[in-house]
């Protein structure tokens, strides 16, 4: 039996509350969405998968995500709630010997970007949403640092985990990477009408930074596109877009919309990534949807 999850801070989460739950012993299989989507996983009997889409391979499922929903029997648990931790925390709520409360209203709050202008522009003060920075760096290098996590969490406070010195350094690093990083966005970012735009397909390495720093640095916008190379062969492309937290004037289903470039999501965020060839096409359709600004709920 594994948890199959992805690496951002709700996945981490998903895995603690599975591991003090189900009792397991194998070690997280990290993927990514689109993988899972693309049927690129291998996916055995018994898995658990969680925060990801549906594979019917699996032996037990839970997710939030809007265009992750089936219709298909299936055990486990699906709702479009603040997070997929969330979903889990009330599926086994009875089986977990720690208090994990505080642990899952953080992550909600994280997932679902309920957070304050004084939380995104100066995180540090803020020790979950600091700790959640930590996990922004999608390598496959970093996999002993998210299983670490995992393992802290289930033992300790967030003020012990935040003592550890692996987990220190990360969080110094991710202090200075976020200065570095309002720069570069700045520079590489262009409104177009209510619309931000960031491009980062111009730097070799994607620039790794503060998601939520574009919402209070480009106010008039009411939703965010980033864009940048999913790999160093720069054959894929990724398109991220987000409802600005600050400007909650957004009225496309995000998720919904990313579902028709090889994607999907939340209604207020998602992403999409894609063969580089089709970017000319997909790009300029998805900038037309946000521009128009029309609801497009099912």
């Amino acid at each position: 039996m594994r948890i199959v999850t992805r690496p951002d801070f709700d996945g981490v989460v998903c895995a603690v509350l599975l591991y003090e739950a189900k009792k397991i012993k194998e070690p997280v299989k990290w993927v990514q969405p689109n993988d899972m989507q693309r049927g690129l996983v291998d996916v055995h009997e018994g898995d658990i998968i969680a925060n990801l889409p549906y594979d019917k391979r699996c032996s037990l499922w839970f997710d939030h995500h809007y265009t992750n929903r089936t219709d298909k029997p299936f055990k486990g648990a699906f709702k479009v709630a603040p997070s997929a931790a969330g979903v889990i925390y009330e599926y086994y709520k009875d089986r977990f010997q720690r208090d994990y409360s505080e642990l899952i209203r953080e992550t909600d709050k994280i997932d679902s970007a309920d957070l304050s202008l004084d939380e995104v522009l100066c995180p540090e003060k803020y020790s979950y949403v600091l700790l959640s920075m930590t996990i922004s760096n999608q390598e496959e290098a970093d996999e002993q640092y998210w299983n670490r996590l995992i393992d802290l969490l289930r033992k300790f406070e967030i003020d012990k985990v935040l003592d550890d010195p692996e987990v220190k350094e990360q969080c110094k690093a991710v202090i200075k990477q976020n200065k570095q990083y309002k720069g570069i966005l700045i520079e590489n970012t262009k409104l177009k009408e209510h619309v931000s735009i960031t491009d980062f397909r111009s730097f070799d390495k994607t620039p790794i930074g503060n998601r939520f720093l574009v919402y209070s640095l480009f106010p008039e916008a009411v939703v965010s596109v980033k864009i940048h190379y999913e790999n160093d062969a720069k054959e894929k492309v990724s398109v991220s877009v987000g409802h600005n937290i600050f400007n909650q004037n957004c009225n496309v289903n995000v998720g919904l919309m990313l579902s028709r470039f090889e994607g999907g999501g939340h209604r207020s965020a998602g992403s999409c990534t894609f063969h580089a060839s089709k970017a000319d096409i997909y790009i300029p359709e998805i900038l037309d949807i946000l521009l128009k600004n029309e609801k497009n709920e099912d």
